[in-house]
């Protein structure tokens, strides 16, 4: 795709009706930020949100963070709102984490995560590119040239 001076290479998802590329940042921290996260708890909370973006139909691209927080890539199609995907991941992985982890299952009882989290989009050119081309699409049409007559019936310009 190009916008303007720059030449931005994006993978696009498609399927029957939709093209998209949708990524978000999210981030989770442990309730009470109490540094609860080992390097064992990161892969196993890994493990676990890689399988339930699976079954979203999203891709986890990168998974890491320190002693009280986990910092998520994820690549998700455009049929999946944001807020259930999150809810799933924070659920899906305190309960498998607590299940396996028993010290960390007496530290906190009520849950691994805080109730809050960070969500932003990325991936895409800045806005102000964007807005650009958006905004200078009758000029871009006028350097391109006529629009050539549509095709109607057997490939005839014109014929019904």
């Amino acid at each position: 795709m190009s916008f303007g001076l720059r030449c931005i290479k994006v993978e696009y998802r498609k399927g029957r009706h939709v093209v998209n590329s949708l990524k978000v940042h999210l981030v989770f921290m442990t309730k009470s930020r109490r540094g609860l996260l080992d390097s064992d708890a990161h892969q196993r909370l890994r493990r676990a949100f890689e399988k339930v973006a699976g079954d979203f139909g999203a891709t986890l691209a990168e998974c890491d963070g320190k002693d009280d927080y986990m910092h998520l890539l994820l690549e998700y199609p455009a049929t999946v709102p944001v807020a259930k995907l999150v809810n799933s991941l924070k659920g899906v992985g305190s309960r498998l984490l607590l299940r396996d982890r028993e010290d960390l299952r007496g530290r906190c009882p009520k849950g691994l995560w805080s109730p809050s989290y960070f969500a932003a989009s990325c991936g895409a050119p800045p806005l102000d590119v964007i807005r650009d081309y958006v905004l200078n699409q009758r000029t871009l049409a006028a350097q391109s040239g006529p629009t050539p007559p549509r095709l109607r019936g057997r490939g005839q310009p014109g014929v019904s």
